[in-house]
């Protein structure tokens, strides 16, 4: 017989909700879940410190009421943090605080602390598993549609009992979530199903053996309210919770039970399994639609928001920010201000973030390397190319293609280029029938031609005894670009700059990176990052096609991507590898891979992003300066 569990996520910072709608959704929302487990149905609640905060200041009989029904254990508190952030685009140590305050917070308003976390958004990543392990917690919640996906050897039954997730150092139990589920549900309580259709659905999972499956685990703010989302949203039309509770009642009639998450535990399976994959590195609920993108590149403003978020990181690395001051730059962080966020609160936002960050006086801090002793370049320039050799390191730009990178050898690692460009005719097959070159921008917009810089150009160049600094500019109709070489001995840095007369629909792709295939083993190549945790996490390509930033519909500019929270990607075989060093001060830039293998060969590349397009995406009419720096070696 299975058996039902569910979890409602509340959320007052819910982007497209204005603050003073908030006592209403907590009226229409969140009272009716209380009344619902009074009358004895096991429901576990989520929400997040800062949500908990406010509602105790708007509501706190409402607080009262909740605490005395999880002292009589006809509710489950499930954690979330201190605040909604997506873990795998933020750094560890914010993670971590975002838990440790959290529990706090639950301690000293519930009087508990919870033992199962739901992975904000279902924004998972394997060193998230970590972070909730470090900050004490036994289980986690996390889809199941995602993973599954492109793990196609896992036991479809596994989807019932609670699994193994594996992470970086440690592993942690997983209860799974269910999109295709929740969506059921909220159709069913939108009056979009009729009862009869939604409960054959649910019979489809029974069983004669005990199951467990995930009724709903979702928002609670879509019940008997709008958010204001999306023009698609269904109308408000009758009590949504009364038919919420026809529907529990007619599945406690047919002898169905109802289980808290932290039951689930007592048939846990001990699969130990990775929920991450190099075709997705970051595992996000629902339809590909939602992706990691949606919180990094496209809204009003999210990579500035995120931009500004590790300037004030590394500035409390260097003072000593208060507990205050933590929750103050975790809520900054919510994922809320930056999804569909309305024009009023995302004026307060800005407002309150730029105060912060004007308060702790946060600013770029830009790369600075040097080997510290003289180095002996040999420079070579004609027509077509300028090369500058060291030692220990050859580049070869093109001077006709905006000053790209025709080749880049790192002599300790390989004598051929690692980096470069593969002339059109590299491949036999057509669809590949073109040049790839590398250290290139590409702005792409709807219905016109690429913008680039992929123009001749004058390299102006300056020596000296520790580096040489090549500088190129481009002016592609409105788009601006700047690019500026520093050659080392040893490594190369990179600073791009690009301007735009406004923010406007658009792919901003301010460096392309192509990989020679001759000169990395096919079968051993690697990717490798962080994702909100302190160590990095691994990828192996396995021949397998990864194709991170492949759009999904003219709506939709990419699927997945890498948060890469340390500024750090590498890409490598069994005997050598290369470092990639972005700046997240400067521009929180999101890398993506794409390969494909072909035959006995592949294409590779790595590419950055400043900007993506969703249903989110706002444009405005201030100039839009982008700026990046790079550290190759």
């Amino acid at each position: 017989m299975i058996r039902f569990y569910t979890l409602f996520h509340l959320n007052l910072m819910y982007s497209s909700i204005e603050e003073d709608e908030r006592e209403v959704v907590i009226d229409r929302c969140y009272y009716p879940l209380l009344e619902i487990a009074e009358k004895g149905f096991h429901i576990s609640i989520e929400l997040s410190g800062l949500t908990l905060e406010i509602v105790q200041k708007i509501k706190p009989q409402w607080v009262e009421e909740f605490k005395r029904l999880l002292k009589e254990e006809k509710v489950e508190l499930i954690g979330s943090g201190y605040s909604q952030i997506i873990g795998p685009l933020l750094s560890y140590e914010l993670n971590l605080q975002n838990q440790l305050i959290g529990l706090e917070v639950y301690e000293n308003i519930l009087g508990v602390k919870p033992k199962i976390a739901l992975v904000n958004e279902m924004a998972y990543s394997k060193g998230l598993v970590d972070v909730y392990k470090e900050a004490g917690y036994e289980a986690i919640v996390m889809e199941w549609n995602n993973p599954y996906r492109f793990h196609k050897e896992w036991n479809k039954n596994w989807v019932y009992y609670p699994q193994i997730a594996k992470g970086i150092e440690g592993s942690i139990p997983v209860i799974w979530a269910d999109s295709i589920a929740f969506q059921k549900f909220q159709r069913y309580a939108h009056g979009e199903m009729p009862l009869k259709e939604y409960f054959y659905y649910l019979k489809s999972h029974d069983s004669e053996e005990i199951r467990f499956f995930p009724l709903y685990a979702n928002d609670v703010e879509i019940f008997n309210f709008r958010p204001g989302r999306y023009e698609t949203e269904a109308n408000l039309k009758f009590d949504e919770w009364r038919r919420i509770k026809k529907l529990l009642g007619v599945l406690k009639n047919k002898g169905f039970e109802f289980a808290f998450l932290k039951d689930t535990l007592k048939f846990k399976q001990n699969n130990t399994l990775n929920l991450e994959s190099s075709q997705q590195p970051i595992p996000v609920k629902k339809q590909e639609k939602y992706n990691i993108n949606r919180w990094a590149l496209t809204g009003r403003g999210d990579l500035e928001i995120n931009t500004k978020i590790f300037r004030l990181l590394k500035t409390f690395e260097r003072n000593k920010p208060s507990k205050e001051d933590w929750k103050k730059l975790l809520c900054l962080a919510s994922s809320d201000f930056r999804t569909h966020i309305t024009q009023t609160r995302w004026d307060a936002f800005k407002d309150e973030f730029d105060g912060f960050v004007k308060k702790w006086n946060a600013k770029p801090v830009y790369f600075s390397y040097s080997t510290g002793k003289e180095v002996k370049f040999n420079i070579k320039e004609n027509l077509f190319s300028l090369t500058i050799e060291t030692e220990k390191l050859k580049c070869v730009f093109n001077k006709k293609k905006g000053c790209t990178a025709r080749a880049v050898i790192f002599k300790k690692k390989s004598q051929n280029p690692l980096i470069g460009t593969l002339p059109h005719g590299y491949y036999d097959d057509i669809s590949l029938g073109a040049d790839f070159f590398s250290f290139h921008s590409i702005i792409e917009k709807p219905g016109e031609h690429k913008f680039t810089n992929l123009y001749e150009t004058e390299c102006n160049l300056i020596a000296n005894d520790y580096k040489v600094k090549i500088e190129s500019r481009c002016l592609d109709r409105d788009a601006e670009f700047l690019k500026i070489y520093e050659i080392f001995e040893d490594a190369l840095k990179i600073y791009i700059k690009i301007t735009l007369p406004k923010r406007d629909f658009a792919i901003i792709h301010p460096l392309n990176i192509t990989f020679n295939p001759e000169a990395f083993d096919k079968n051993t190549l690697f990717f490798e990052t962080h994702n909100g945790f302190k160590l990095p996490e691994r990828f192996e390509l396995k021949n397998q096609p990864v194709a991170h930033s492949q759009s999904l519909s003219v709506l939709i500019s990419a699927k997945h991507g890498l948060g890469a929270t340390e500024g750090l990607v590498v890409i490598g075989d069994k005997d050598k590898n290369l470092t990639f060093m972005h700046n997240q001060t400067l521009s929180a830039l999101i890398p993506s891979i794409f390969f494909l293998p072909i035959d006995n060969t592949y294409f590779f590349r790595l590419q950055y992003s400043a900007q993506e397009m969703d249903e989110t995406f706002k444009p405005n009419d201030t100039e839009q300066v982008i700026e990046c720096e790079f550290l190759i070696r």
